[in-house]
């Protein structure tokens, strides 16, 4: 004891060394921190897509995209190197103030919401929102015409916002910009509102596509950066407006096919450019307003996780008879189907299902993929929770009910089955808590279940801790009472052994 307890002390000791001999990461601004590091950390999604940051296709190593050259630009100015952070578009402004990069930029737009986190530099491109639908598409000529449809967008975006207001529109949240307008393609959405940039890269050139309308909801991209970090913003307001001045914002636009008239503009915004107004946090609405929107969230969860559950246990049992008393080549399937799936990532399958079938001609809804996906995936792990179970059967049981003229099928389904799910039924009831937190991965398929709602809401508000703390009791609510049941059915199935 006393030498674990030396030994403690010692660690403990080498690490207030450690941490008193550092150097301090937060003193002198941010300018400071730049020139001395030798480069500007900037962060960005480059999983959301072109034309803003994405993988040169001819070398994956290499980020390429108009806000890339932006970057490189500022960091010339700067005397340093451009070096982009990879972090998730809708937890930008979070991991911006937690200081895990100098400035974001991401076609993020200036909104009063994320004004009251951080501050944005002069405006750098002013964006349009625009409506596409299918080429044979007569009915929806603009965004009035969506009442009663199903429309696709981002989520946490000034689109998402002008839909929302419409009314009457069914809105179907995605995380990444290629999806929607795939799922519009193959007709499981009516329209997708996305900004003019994104429409321009993706659906334009895409021929069973079309604009429908004008643009609309004009608005302005940003560079977000932290609040105490002004002197960095006055440098970084400084660079743009001699960029916009000498015209290299204009070649870079001309790059990638961006420019237009409206970016004109640009020079009477920045004489204006401190005419926004930062949201009152006194006028934040109240956290119940939330919980609708977030129940009804928690109660797709349920549905999702309780359907694919019943689909994972029934298909695990056939897997499990099948892999133990099938005939070959069916107990070589039921094998090869386990593995498989327990051992591919269960949002690669899903990906897959949602994604991938259409090619080859199956178009499944989300929350039918949802089901399959989930059911599929689990229905490996609980074959071989009922194996384990039947395995711990004694063999001898099997033998006597053969023994006494029963067939093998019918000892397994009266002597056999009824004893291997008493063994097994504690760890299906864990794999079902475990279900309800996997049914998230489903948001990758446009399903808004209650962490893609979470998601949306914290997204557009920025109030990422106190929904949190709601969505976390929520499932703990939902997880809890399987939890008492899982405990006290085995101390029940433990007393009759």
């Amino acid at each position: 004891m006393k030498t674990i307890l030396r030994l403690l002390s010692l660690i403990l000791g080498l690490i207030i060394i450690f941490l008193w001999t550092v150097p301090s990461q937060t003193s002198g601004t941010a300018l400071e921190k730049i020139k001395k590091r030798g480069h500007l950390l900037w962060g960005s999604d480059a999983e959301g897509g072109a034309p803003y940051v994405f993988p040169d296709p001819k070398d994956p190593s290499r980020l390429i995209g108009f806000e890339v050259d932006i970057a490189e630009a500022i960091a010339r100015e700067l005397g340093v190197k451009a070096k982009q952070s990879q972090n998730a578009w809708d937890s930008l402004i979070p991991a911006l103030e937690r200081g895990d990069f100098d400035m974001a930029m991401n076609g993020i737009e200036i909104t009063p919401q994320r004004e009251a986190k951080v501050i944005f530099s002069i405006p750098y491109y002013i964006y349009t929102e625009q409506l596409v639908v299918r080429k044979e598409e007569t009915f929806i000529k603009d965004i009035y015409g969506l009442k009663g449809k199903k429309a696709g967008t981002l989520s946490g975006t000034v689109a998402q916002d002008i839909l929302m207001s419409i009314g009457g529109v069914d809105v179907k949240i995605y995380s990444g910009q290629v999806e929607p307008y795939e799922d519009l393609a193959l007709g499981r959405l009516d329209a997708v509102l996305l900004d003019l940039p994104i429409a321009a890269y993706y659906a334009k050139p895409n021929p069973k596509l079309k604009y429908a309308g004008s643009p609309v909801g004009e608005g302005f991209y940003g560079i977000a950066i932290k609040k105490d970090d002004k002197e960095f913003k006055q440098e970084t307001d400084r660079i743009l407006a001699k960029l916009l001045r000498t015209g290299e914002f204009k070649k870079i636009y001309e790059k990638w096919n961006m420019w237009n008239e409206t970016q004109a503009k640009l020079f009477e915004t920045i004489k204006d450019s401190g005419s926004y107004v930062g949201l009152d946090e006194s006028k934040k609405a109240p956290l119940y307003t939330f919980l609708p929107n977030l129940l009804k969230g928690a109660g797709i969860t349920i549905l999702i996780s309780v359907v694919s559950m019943a689909l994972a246990i029934i298909l695990g049992l056939v897997l499990a008879i099948l892999r133990l008393y099938g005939r070959p080549p069916l107990n070589a399937l039921a094998t090869a189907y386990i593995e498989i799936y327990r051992g591919t990532p269960l949002l690669i399958q899903l990906y897959i299902i949602y994604y991938g079938l259409p090619n080859i001609g199956i178009s499944l809804s989300p929350l039918t993929a949802a089901f399959i996906g989930l059911g599929m995936n689990y229905a490996a792990y609980e074959a071989e929770l009922y194996r384990a179970g039947i395995n711990a059967v004694p063999k001898g049981q099997m033998e006597a009910a053969l023994s006494l003229g029963m067939t093998q099928s019918l000892a397994v389904k009266r002597i056999i089955l009824p004893q291997a799910f008493r063994i097994a039924l504690p760890g299906v009831t864990n794999d079902f808590i475990a279900l309800f937190k996997d049914s998230s991965l489903v948001s990758v398929i446009a399903m808004v279940e209650l962490t893609k709602t979470y998601s949306i809401l914290a997204a557009t508000t920025l109030r990422f801790f106190e929904l949190g703390l709601i969505v976390a009791l929520l499932y703990f609510a939902m997880s809890y009472p399987l939890s008492l049941f899982a405990r006290r059915l085995e101390k029940k199935l433990s007393n009759k052994k």
